[in-house]
């Protein structure tokens, strides 16, 4: 099952949709309930991507959340230019679970957080 259309407020990386400024050009697919990919077409404006991050701070400090810094080097890559992309995250872990039929990440994974 593909999930897109994501609200533009969930947009993080991507591009928002030139047709539809409401939604976000990314997508999800799920199988079996699980999460096996995330992809979407990566957002090439500093200043747009400056912004969300520092809107994203101001969120973390109404809730009391450590602040992230800034990604300089990345803001300063996409102010240098980027061609237009897109791309897609596969889990292989998670792959490989619903393969096995397990119901839990760890049981996949030679480093799970718990014996890290």
């Amino acid at each position: 099952c593909f999930i897109y259309d994501y609200p533009a407020s969930q947009s993080s990386l991507a591009k928002i949709n030139s047709d539809d400024p409401r939604v976000a050009d990314r997508f999800e697919l799920y199988f079996k309930g699980t999460e096996l990919a995330n992809g979407f077409h990566e957002l090439q404006d500093a200043a747009e991507q400056r912004k969300r991050f520092e809107h994203d701070n101001r969120l973390r400090r109404t809730f009391r959340f450590a602040e992230k810094p800034l990604d300089e080097r990345f803001l300063g890559a996409l102010e240098a230019g980027i061609p237009a992309c897109a791309g897609v995250a596969m889990g292989i872990d998670r792959i490989l679970m619903l393969k096995h039929g397990y119901t839990h990440i760890e049981q996949v994974l030679a480093f799970p957080v718990n014996r890290a």
